[in-house]
């Protein structure tokens, strides 16, 4: 028997931002696991050779179809994927920015960079974004993504399963991608938890850069499983569908890797983000704008927000425009997080 989304049902929103910055984090209530973090760094990736040269191997891609109209939904979507908080990670609910010492210029002058380019905008008033450096939960399970294609943004959503945004996925004929490698916590190539590679890459659409039309960027998610279990050490976010009833909510939180301040080399947040959904999309999938700051190398990294103190992802960064910029997510991302971690715990 079909179960139906009730159309009418008050969703709980996350907690507003200046309600999280209240919240008071806590140390560690144990060591990490003799040999874990070793594990994950002497582990070597699955490499075949092309005209003479060795590259990672790429991944399986298998593709799951959309919700029908957003109003079909089990109650497992509904309810959403448990973030899990490491008994060996100190939880912080502020990032702590970069040192001093580590500090560097902006990689890129934006100002001087997009001087010709009348109307583009990225970064709406004063820009938001601070640089950091922690390896406190839930900082640590966001990282670099990088592929064939350059670099983007992620963030561990199961033991070993990465959300990212599809555009930075190189699609291949015959079911596969190419190589996708995932950094946690990466910072001027340091890599605390080791890298991890793709084995197999959940999709609804196969979303194609450089631009990214309307229907794309209602699908521009994917998960990626990798070849280890990355999140054991890292822990990792939960998921929800987004509700429209949220919309314009300063709830959100978000982590990338930018290439205009630190040339994706240092990943920034952002709090107190707003999205609105697109309302004549079914909030199983869609759209939301955003006047969050972002700028390329962003791409795929969550937006997530708090409830009772735990992080719960409910979009990536997919694209901008003039006048806005876009996240993309909804029930699909949940029912792609759901389906990756049955089939591939």
């Amino acid at each position: 028997m079909e179960e139906h989304l009730d159309l009418n049902k008050e969703y709980r929103p996350p907690s507003l931002d200046t309600d999280v910055l209240k919240l008071k984090g806590k140390k560690a209530a144990a060591k990490v696991s003799q040999g874990m973090v070793e594990k994950l760094l002497s582990q070597a990736p699955a490499m075949i050779e092309v005209d003479g040269r060795s590259y990672p191997k790429g991944s399986e891609a298998v593709e799951v179809a959309a919700l029908a109209k957003g109003v079909t939904i089990s109650a497992a979507i509904d309810a959403g994927t448990e973030a899990f908080i490491p008994e060996h990670a100190d939880l912080e609910f502020t990032a702590r920015l970069e040192p001093a010492s580590l500090r560097r210029p902006k990689f890129i002058e934006r100002s001087e960079l997009m001087a010709e380019q009348a109307g583009t905008k990225t970064i709406f008033g004063a820009d938001g974004r601070r640089v950091f450096y922690s390896t406190a939960y839930p900082w640590r399970c966001n990282g670099r993504v990088e592929s064939s294609l350059g670099s983007g943004s992620g963030v561990m959503v199961g033991p070993r399963h990465l959300l990212t945004c599809a555009h930075m996925i190189d699609w291949r004929p015959n079911n596969t991608t190419g190589w996708l490698k995932f950094t946690p916590m990466y910072y001027n190539g340091s890599a605390p938890y080791g890298s991890a590679f793709a084995v197999r890459t959940y999709f609804k659409l196969k979303v194609q850069g450089p631009t990214i039309d309307y229907n794309e960027g209602k699908f521009d998610y994917v998960v990626v499983v990798l070849d280890r279990p990355t999140g054991n050490a890292t822990g990792w976010l939960g998921t929800k569908s987004y509700n429209d009833g949220w919309d314009g909510g300063a709830y959100w939180t978000h982590v990338g890797y930018p290439g205009d301040l630190t040339g994706s080399q240092r990943p920034i947040w952002q709090n107190g983000i707003a999205l609105d959904g697109d309302f004549w999309s079914p909030d199983s999938h869609e759209s939301m704008s955003h006047k969050g700051d972002v700028w390329p190398g962003q791409s795929g990294g969550p937006f997530w927000g708090y409830w009772d103190g735990q992080p719960y992802a409910v979009a990536v960064q997919s694209a901008h425009n003039p006048g806005n910029n876009f996240a993309s997510g909804g029930s699909d991302l949940v029912d792609l997080v759901i389906r990756a971690r049955n089939e591939l715990p």
